[in-house]
């Protein structure tokens, strides 16, 4: 992917949700909600403090996290669609839960 975000802004893909209930219904696209949750595919270098300190990502590419059902903004980068956000639009990391831990 050609495609690195700035300062510190993130870009995350969606964890698609289940298409099903518990209870085994199927849940019709037009019912669902967009997930809140998604994994860090890049990060920029971190925002800077007044004096230019550089202030390091608590995220990084790979980490599972959620953030608020309004947050980012919606880019498709070669055909496929993705969240750029702010560091700080992201409420928490899902410990354990990374892809590359999980390979």
């Amino acid at each position: 992917m050609a495609f690195k975000p700035l300062h510190d802004r993130v870009l995350v893909r969606r964890v698609e949700s289940d298409e099903k209930t518990a209870g085994g219904l199927i849940i019709p696209d037009s019912a669902k909600e967009k997930p809140a949750e998604g994994v860090v595919v890049a990060c920029g270098d971190g925002a800077r403090k007044d004096s230019g300190e550089l202030i390091d990502m608590a995220v990084k590419a790979g980490d599972k996290v959620l953030f608020g059902k309004w947050s980012g903004t919606e880019v498709t980068v070669d055909g496929e669609e993705f969240l750029i956000m702010k560091e700080n639009d992201i409420l928490g990391i899902i410990e354990g839960a990374s892809e590359a831990k999980a390979a």
